[in-house]
């Protein structure tokens, strides 16, 4: 609605520009306006035209300085109202106001400077006339967003630098002291320092395994607190690592809580949570964390993410992603063997496996989609008929056929495809049925034919994929990483939620 109200305003506008009549209407409309603002013989001249100003601004400059704005609102609405919050709402003014000044200056130097602006000012504006016209009817038609579409196809990496800024050492280094104090040196002997108190799992999610634990009552064993979520690729390849440990060590006084925060909203259906423990052979206690309470009190970001914490309580170290399978365990050994469990000497020796994906992780709901490349721009909640590209570039995702995107996933019809250009040995998908216990189907292509057998993932049967629960689909697993591949699926049915790929 606000970009179709946009068009008319800039579309009459353009018509004022150039139409005398339309320009008095327009005048007239603006006086009327003013009349509503006191008298500028007040002392406070000229604060009711800067609030309506500001209110306008905020309005055009909403779209660009959003994330901005929210900082702000946030930190009003926690109470978090300090130097630092003063620093961000001033540079924010600053920023807003600085470019306005140099406009107002810099236009009166103009005219004061260039005497044939001044002496053409008609033409001049009837030339802006013209350009808002045609402005209105590019938006009108979706020139604009076309326009977007190609230079992200022209240039993949355009703006890349300008969101480079968390990539930053010393960003990163103040973001992880915002989290739980890790020591300096991972895995080094863990006697004689001092560690910060485990925080406390909060209640309020149902438990499987076990009753509901505390910390303080597990006082005395040595806990590994485990972030995860069954449809994560790389949660689920660590999982065996946990349910090994638990198995040696669990009689030792090695407890291990499994905290499962979800990153898809049906993840938080216990029924779904309790089939994926059975299926992944989980016998340690497991929390769930449906509003993020326990990650939040961790401070954690990532999936998955081990805390360790000693007989004491206390955090002595942490490990986020996969990897570094052998320290943990020894790490584990040495917390047993600091809390006096007289533990039995165990051969530390777990097997390794090299992940060979040079495609991230992959949404496929409009809130996080990345380098969508289909003519057409996403409608929002609603259908449209998308075409693919020509082209497909590396690490580009398109749809092709009619498509409903939602936020978090997007619904195809029957008949519609979705592609996507990866390298990676193997490759997963998060998928669901529309409704439940209903099955539907999704055919798998590989650079334009059926999948083969050597490269079909183990829910591949037959190069037909059945989607009838809600979890990470196993679609393709190539004997090596051989440069790029267009993955393409047709979805025989419809009837079927996408959610993200996975790569690994």
């Amino acid at each position: 609605m606000l970009r179709s109200v946009s068009v008319v305003i800039i579309f009459v506008f353009g018509l004022s520009l150039l139409i005398p009549q339309i320009t008095k209407l327009t005048e007239n409309l603006f006086n009327r306006l003013s009349s509503v603002v006191p008298s500028q013989h007040t002392s406070n001249s000229g604060f009711g035209d800067g609030v309506i100003l500001g209110l306008s601004l905020g309005l055009v400059w909403t779209p660009c300085v959003g994330p901005i704005i929210a900082s702000v609102i946030t930190l009003a609405a926690t109470s978090s109202v300090n130097l630092a919050s003063v620093f961000v709402t001033l540079a924010y003014s600053m920023g807003t106001a600085i470019p306005m000044f140099i406009i107002m200056y810099g236009g009166r130097k103009v005219f004061t400077k260039m005497p044939w602006v001044a002496n053409n000012t008609v033409t001049i504006q009837k030339i802006f006339g013209v350009l808002m016209i045609l402005t209105a009817f590019a938006i009108h038609f979706n020139l604009d967003r076309k326009f977007q579409t190609y230079v992200l196809n022209v240039f993949p990496d355009y703006g890349t630098n300008l969101t480079q800024l968390e990539d930053n050492d010393i960003v990163q280094n103040e973001l992880n002291n915002l989290t739980i104090p890790q020591p300096a040196q991972p895995y080094k002997s863990i006697f004689e320092k001092t560690y910060p108190d485990a925080p406390a799992l909060v209640a309020g999610g149902e438990w499987f395994n076990s009753a509901p634990l505390t910390l303080e009552e597990l006082k005395g064993n040595v806990v590994i607190v485990d972030f995860w979520t069954y449809t994560c690729i790389n949660c689920i390849r660590t999982l065996p690592y946990l349910v090994d440990w638990y198995e040696k060590y669990h009689d030792q006084g090695l407890e291990i809580i499994g905290v499962h925060t979800p990153e898809f909203e049906f993840e938080k259906n216990p029924a779904n949570v309790k089939k994926a423990i059975e299926d992944f052979g989980i016998t340690y206690p497991v929390m769930q964390d449906n509003d993020f309470a326990t990650w939040q009190n961790y401070s954690n970001r990532y999936w998955p993410a081990k805390y360790f914490i000693n007989a004491n309580g206390k955090v002595v170290n942490s490990h986020f992603g996969e990897g570094d399978y052998d320290e943990s365990e020894m790490l584990i050994q040495e917390l047993l063997e600091e809390a006096g469990m007289g533990i039995t000497a165990s051969e530390v020796n777990n097997p390794t496996y090299s992940i060979e994906s040079e495609t991230p992780e992959t949404y496929v709901g409009y809130a996080r989609i990345a380098n969508f490349a289909s003519k057409e721009s996403i409608a929002k909640d609603s259908n449209r008929v998308y075409s693919s590209p020509d082209t497909l570039k590396k690490n580009q995702i398109a749809f092709d056929g009619e498509w409903i995107a939602t936020a978090e996933y997007s619904a195809p019809e029957k008949g519609a495809l979705l592609l996507i250009n990866y390298e990676s040995k193997d490759v997963y998908l998060v998928m669901r049925p529309e409704v439940e216990g209903q099955e539907s189907r999704v055919r798998i292509l590989l650079d334009g034919v059926e999948i083969s057998i050597p490269d079909s993932g183990a829910d591949v049967v037959n190069g037909i994929v059945t989607v009838d629960t809600d979890r990470l689909y196993h679609v393709v697993s190539a004997p090596v990483s051989s440069g790029t591949h267009i993955l393409t699926l047709e979805f025989l049915d419809g009837s079927v939620e996408v959610f993200a790929f996975t790569f690994g």
